[in-house]
């Protein structure tokens, strides 16, 4: 059986073609993927900037209606409404015995090393599949991008009445506000370019938004979260963090990127600084906050394209055009 699917054989080089289907083995779900999300990972894997094997069908925020299940499947059956975790462990390596699961010695992924969501159909172990039941396949399509969200916001460890910076207002951006609300947070200040995300960034719970840094004050929140991957903002996250506070390094930078950071005054401020690399069994996390529209994704969605789109979509996405949030590929 074959499908459409878009492949980049190269970085720089994406076509639309007609492959094989991908076998089905005992532990499998095959899934009709109806909504697949472009995301900056995506983007580096076309540029040849990150992780990424080629040739590779892009794509690891997907949903979709499952078609065919593997003899040993119990959790699904054809029909099901479903999204995917595509970060696929070994769980015998030290690191997934150790529930470190991101960081797992024999990681694959879908859409980045086996085949991704911008196909007519993905196969995906069980394992990495999660029911959405009645939620738009739009919506589905966040499961992924919204668990990487949850991670980064458990290591974060945000408390009760935290007053938080967000450096970018967008899909990212916005998902870390919603989520750290829930957290407790008594104000999110939010900063970004761009008026038309700030507004978007005050629909979704911001106490106060600005278009530049200079109408910050410095030394003055208890958390501040760079989702942007831009290294200046990074770097400035230092001047806005009060002493003792907490810097969330979130957004994905260039993988040749260096920051520059005062060293005596991380020092003197006695910062916690911390990372996030995808997420731990977060999922099903994602799942409930999106079904129960604690997390509302509904305006973020701003382009919907077919596969033959694919490069526009990042073009948009690299200029900012066009009022652009998240893009989805429909196959």
């Amino acid at each position: 059986m074959n499908m459409r699917a878009l492949v980049i054989d190269k970085p720089g080089l994406a076509t639309v073609k007609t492959v094989p289907v991908p076998p089905v083995t005992d532990n499998d779900v095959k899934i009709r993927v109806i909504a697949s999300g472009i995301c900056g990972t995506d983007i580096h894997i076309y540029r040849g900037e990150y992780l990424g094997t080629y040739p590779v069908i892009p794509g690891h925020e997907f949903s979709g209606i499952v078609e065919e299940v593997g003899k040993n499947v119990t959790r699904f059956k054809v029909g099901d409404h479903v999204a995917i975790e595509p970060n696929i462990s070994c769980d015998n390596c030290n690191s997934c015995l150790n529930n470190r699961q991101n960081f797992c010695e024999h990681w694959n992924g879908v859409g980045v090393t086996l085949p991704g969501g911008m196909a007519e159909y993905a196969v995906v172990p069980e394992k990495a599949t999660f029911p959405i039941g009645t939620m738009p396949f739009e919506t589905g399509a966040f499961v992924e991008p919204l668990s990487c969200v949850l991670y980064g916001v458990e290591r974060a460890r945000f408390r009760i009445a935290d007053s938080v910076l967000i450096l970018g207002a967008g899909p990212i951006g916005l998902l870390l506000s919603q989520a750290i609300q829930l957290q407790g947070a008594s104000s999110i200040t939010q900063v970004d370019r761009n008026e038309k995300r700030l507004e978007l960034a005050k629909a979704c719970g911001a106490a106060r938004v600005e278009s530049s840094l200079d109408s910050l004050q410095e030394d003055a929140y208890d958390v501040v979260v760079d989702a942007s991957g831009a290294t200046f903002l990074m770097e400035q996250s230092i001047r806005f963090v009060r002493k003792g506070g907490t810097i969330l390094l979130f957004g994905v930078p260039n993988k040749d990127a260096r920051l520059c950071l005062p060293a005596f005054t991380i020092f003197e401020k006695g910062l916690y600084i911390l990372s996030s690399f995808t997420s731990v069994r977060n999922s099903t996390q994602a799942t409930a906050l999106l079904e129960t529209g604690r997390i509302d994704v509904s305006k973020l969605v701003s382009h919907q394209l077919p596969l033959e789109d694919f490069a526009r979509g990042i073009d948009i996405l690299e200029k900012g055009s066009e009022g652009v949030l998240k893009v989805l590929i429909k196959p």
